[in-house]
């Protein structure tokens, strides 16, 4: 076959189990571990890496990221096993064990696998969500002595039908009779503005955001973005969710229904920014909110990725 294995690239977050940066008896914990890896260790970053990790803590001190990620590996070797495509997928994160490094060690040096199929687990494009991520990757292969993998990646999938169907099917099971009346807002990461005008990310997140309103028959609906960092010297992508709720009492509006299209799973971000904050602001408001979930392992998502390494495997051979 041309490819002897799937792996998954995605971001990781904070599980039990010392990060080995410090010693036992000044580590601050896996959530400050966590957000410290992505934010830096320079003076400046420790106030927001302190406030950030708070949110971990809120939530029991770590992620779910890691295991749902887990869990759609599982799900996906299943469907491929049933299209007769028996490769093993593993899943690597770029910001917590087990780290893509030490992954693509695993499946090269201790499986003997040297034809990689990656697929980058963020639905839209920009310098952090993609290129990063493969950068990452090369930088995990080129660490390796004799033999090196090779490894090709999917193409985006933001509007396929099993994504959107999924999506579609969320949002119905989350609203209910509640739908028709709802007003609908997807959300997605904020990200520089810099970032936002030379990458495709805004332009397929209201692409998704379309097809996946078209799917359920609104013809209205709002784009939102949630998790900027505060006190940046760089504006970012807008309006935040909080803004966009306010705006919707302006209008009126008594029930909203937030669909996080820009995520794959539940991140923190997702579990806290929106279940928390934005639930917060919206009852501040007066506005029922309903948060729909992230496509996880739902099965039109997972048969999605399923056919797409088949397709491509057939196409490669």
């Amino acid at each position: 076959m041309k490819y002897d294995s799937v792996l998954l690239v995605a971001f990781g977050g904070p599980t039990p189990g010392c990060c080995q940066k410090y010693d036992n008896d000044t580590c601050p914990g896996e959530a400050y571990c966590f957000v410290e890896g992505i934010a830096g260790t320079a003076d400046s970053q420790r106030e927001r890496v302190k406030d950030i990790a708070a949110h971990y803590v809120k939530l029991g001190g770590f992620s779910p990221f890691n295991a749902l990620t887990f869990k759609q590996a599982a799900a996906l070797e299943i469907a491929l096993r049933e299209r007769h495509l028996p490769l093993p997928v593993y899943a690597g994160f770029r910001h917590w064990n087990p780290y893509l490094k030490e992954v693509i060690s695993e499946m090269a040096e201790q499986k003997g696998h040297r034809k990689i199929l990656g697929i980058i687990m963020a639905p839209h494009q920009s310098k952090v969500s993609w290129e990063w991520y493969q950068q990452t990757v090369k930088k995990g292969i080129d660490a390796l002595a004799g033999e090196k993998p090779t490894i090709d990646y999917l193409t985006p999938w933001y509007t396929h039908k099993g994504y959107v169907g999924a999506i579609a099917d969320i949002i119905k099971t989350a609203c209910g009779d509640k739908l028709a009346r709802a007003e609908l807002v997807f959300t997605a990461h904020a990200i520089p503005q810099p970032a936002a005008d030379t990458s495709p990310y805004t332009q397929q997140f209201g692409k998704t955001g379309a097809a996946v309103a078209q799917e359920i028959g609104k013809t209205r609906f709002g784009l939102a973005y949630q998790s900027e960092v505060e006190n940046s010297p760089l504006p970012w992508t807008q309006p935040d969710i909080n803004d966009w709720l306010k705006s919707r009492k302006e209008k009126g509006v008594d029930t909203v229904v937030a669909s996080p299209i820009g995520f794959l799973c539940d991140h923190v971000e997702v579990l806290y920014d929106l279940d928390i904050e934005a639930k917060a602001t919206a009852e501040a408001c007066g506005i029922n909110f309903i948060r729909a979930g992230t496509v996880g392992s739902h099965p039109k998502f997972i048969n999605m990725l399923a056919d797409f390494v088949s397709e491509k495997a057939a196409k490669q051979a």
